[in-house]
């Protein structure tokens, strides 16, 4: 005989067994098509060109959350929310609620393009964090002028057609305290980059990104490798849209290639002052290490150049912050043949409640540097608290 509890029991094992069977297989299905798309991409790459340029992905260096940006990114080390993801991974650790969101919103030059971020991390246990991320930068309503002139060879406006050149990164981050290194902090990012303009090309592609927090008492180091294994984007070009235009013009028709982003790290410390009572300040300094070659930094060499980026925040009461920068060093030549150096200052404010946070970054105040200057707005909510809302010390 059969008790209701044991024939609920029973169903329950039953449906376990065809969960984890499910779960099985759908990693089974995952193996076998990273392994496909590896062994085509490879394939793919022994017939097509395979390039490994100076700026490659560069969207993914411009920086989330106006908190960050005020401080001219420099924040590898002391970062502690959810755009940590982003940062230095290892530091979702230092996050002290059970959820958080981010969403920001930028437009460069001037509204021309826009860079739409949003983020989530919640813990999955006492000592690793999960977190999701996605980035936009894209520039919108782009015309085609292919069909200006109609089939009599007079202008017709109405055949205008519009595009969207954009950039996509999507991140799966993933962070957990080591206890046997002495509080070494891990974490990892896999990326998915996709790329389009218009109908005209596409890529898809891949990259792991690791980073380490530690701190020496009131000192907090970091190290983040961006692309430490380089990422690819494979690049299909619809060379059937440009084909007549671009043999007019003299131009070479694309065709499918390989792009391959190198290596970079950032290494960063920082250390936070209290001043009186409840006023406090914290400084920081990055240096961003490239290794593709020569770049227009304050330190170049051929097989490294590093550009310094340094930041300071002052808040009250870990409620209100002010927020100053300066980064992007760079030797500008003027017309009558001298050099000056350039860079960008950036400014931020903020204010932080119990469960949420808005802040604003001006970059490039003073027009220092020869990008313009841009707004950043960012909020970040925070649910289910566990040691208080105010700033570590």
């Amino acid at each position: 005989m059969v008790t209701a509890s044991g024939f609920i029991g029973y169903k329950s094992v039953e449906l376990c067994i065809i969960v984890f069977d499910f779960i099985e297989q759908s990693i089974l299905r995952i193996k076998r098509f990273l392994l496909i798309t590896f062994l085509c991409i490879s394939a793919e790459s022994a017939n097509s060109q395979v390039s490994a340029p100076k700026y490659s992905n560069e969207f993914l260096a411009i920086g989330v959350g106006a908190s960050a940006l005020g401080m001219s990114n420099a924040v590898v080390s002391s970062v502690s929310d959810v755009t940590a993801a982003y940062w230095n991974p290892a530091g979702l650790l230092r996050i002290r609620e059970k959820y958080q969101f981010s969403l920001m919103h930028a437009a460069y030059f001037s509204g021309i393009a826009n860079f739409d971020y949003g983020g989530f991390a919640t813990p999955v246990d006492s000592s690793s964090f999960l977190a999701v991320s996605v980035i936009r930068f894209g520039i919108d309503d782009i015309p085609d002028t292919r069909f200006l002139y109609d089939a009599n060879g007079a202008l017709n406006y109405n055949n205008i057609r519009f595009f969207s050149a954009a950039d996509y990164a999507f991140l799966l981050s993933y962070a957990r305290n080591i206890p046997a290194l002495k509080g070494l902090k891990i974490g990892a990012n896999f990326k998915v980059i996709h790329r389009r303009v218009g109908d005209f090309a596409n890529a898809w592609g891949f990259g792991l990104d690791l980073g380490f927090q530690k701190d020496f008492g009131r000192w907090k180091t970091g190290l983040m490798i961006r692309d430490i294994t380089s990422t690819f984007n494979a690049w299909t070009h619809n060379s059937e849209l440009v084909a007549d235009i671009y043999t007019q013009t003299g131009n070479i028709i694309p065709t499918t290639s390989i792009e391959i982003t190198l290596p970079r790290a950032i290494l960063g410390v920082s250390r936070r002052f209290v001043i009186h009572g409840k006023f406090g300040v914290a400084a920081s300094l990055d240096l961003d290490m490239t290794f593709d070659g020569k770049r227009n930094v304050l330190v170049r060499t051929g097989l490294i150049s590093v550009s310094p980026l340094a930041g300071m925040e002052m808040d009250y009461d870990g409620l209100a912050y002010l927020r100053l920068g300066a980064g992007e060093f760079q030797k500008i030549k003027n017309f009558d043949g001298t050099t000056r150096t350039a860079w960008q200052p950036n400014f931020g404010i903020g204010v932080r409640l119990k469960y949420f946070s808005v802040d604003y970054a001006l970059t490039d105040i003073g027009d220092q540097a020869e990008a313009l200057y841009s707004h950043v707005f960012s909020v970040s909510v925070r649910l289910d608290g566990k040691k208080g809302d105010k700033k570590e010390q």
